[in-house]
């Protein structure tokens, strides 16, 4: 089978190759997956710059989601789902013609739903609804701030705090991106390059008002958001994006822990606040039954039209280079995707 294999750390139009590769072996726990599309994750891109320290040593397949039909199963008990279009999560490997994938990892979809659209739901929306639904409660009237607003995760978290009546705000880094922040639901859209977030934020409702924040960027913006949250609040950590695109070196990552700044726990016992981390690759391996739940509640309020998963760029397999470009550059919206 052909595969688009990481070969080397460094450019998107330089790390991969297409090349013959060996079809996965399955497990008993295990399906086969024929690949029509996969998707983009902001962990492929700190994977082919060499800061993802999760991933599979080089020359590697990559790759978190797919679509695509079950074509073979370890175990008969899952006869059932041969010939059945799914979306997936996987272990990696997603990068290629065929994938393997936990059999708890899957979601029957219907032929109505768009390559795209079921791929968003299973990575980012699935992350979304674990983060919003599992690691915390939220309650109308809530205060959020959400980090990267327009991107996959932030575009399912809004989506999904809406449903519960909380008002919304989001992050971008592009002017561009306020109409789309505003149309799928952020209350106050807010342009960080420009202005400062925090200030902006106590404007208007006061100092000390959030409730809960979500944020993949982490570094310095994790200090800014501890002092914006009221009592009992939360903060969610589901990335490190301030360490992408600055090389590599022990340097660049000490900086990036220091800008995370030195806090006691001492504190958030004082201010009744808590910091959750969220790794979903662990979460899959510790916990597979809080994937399926969350895989399966995202799919279901979907054909219930409660969620409008957004595509923001379909690309060949030819074209990986491209697609890693457009979502390094942060001027995506939405789930990217990648065809056979």
């Amino acid at each position: 089978m052909k595969a688009a294999v990481l070969v080397k750390h460094g450019s998107p139009y330089e790390s991969f190759e297409i090349r013959e590769v060996e079809k996965p072996r399955l497990s008993e726990d295990e399906l086969l997956i024929k690949v029509d599309a996969f998707g983009l994750n902001f962990a492929d891109v700190m994977a082919r710059q060499g800061l993802y320290q999760e991933a599979p040593p080089l020359p590697s397949v990559i790759g978190y989601d797919v679509v695509g039909k079950v074509v073979e199963v370890g175990n008969e008990k899952y006869d059932d789902l041969l010939g059945k279009r799914v979306v997936s999560m996987t272990r990696f490997g997603g990068y290629a013609e065929y994938a393997k994938t936990k059999a708890e990892g899957v979601a029957v979809i219907p032929d109505s739903f768009t390559d795209g659209e079921a791929l968003a739901l299973a990575t980012q929306y699935s992350t979304a609804y674990f983060m919003a639904y599992e690691c915390v409660s939220v309650f109308e009237g809530d205060n959020i701030l959400m980090h990267a607003a327009a991107g996959g995760v932030g575009t399912a978290l809004t989506q999904l705090l809406k449903l519960k009546g909380c008002t919304l705000f989001g992050l971008t880094s592009n002017d561009k991106k306020l109409n789309y922040l505003k149309t799928n639901g952020i209350d106050y859209p807010i342009n960080h390059t420009k202005t400062d977030y925090a200030k902006e934020i106590e404007k208007i409702i006061g100092k000390n008002k959030i409730d809960v924040a979500f944020n993949s960027v982490g570094g310095s913006t994790f200090s800014k958001d501890r002092e914006l949250l009221m009592k009992g609040g939360r903060q969610v950590l589901y990335g490190a994006a301030e360490r992408a695109g600055k090389g590599q070196g022990k340097l660049k990552t000490l900086a990036l822990a220091w800008n995370f700044g030195i806090f006691s726990p001492i504190q958030m016992l004082l201010h009744s606040q808590a910091i959750i981390g969220v790794n979903m690759l662990h979460i899959s391996d510790a916990k597979p039954q809080a994937i399926k739940r969350s895989l399966d509640a995202v799919v279901k309020m979907t054909k219930e039209g409660m969620l409008n998963p957004h595509v923001g760029g379909v690309f060949n397999v030819n074209q990986i280079g491209e697609a890693h470009h457009l979502l390094e550059s942060r001027k995506s919206t939405g789930k990217i995707i990648v065809e056979w």
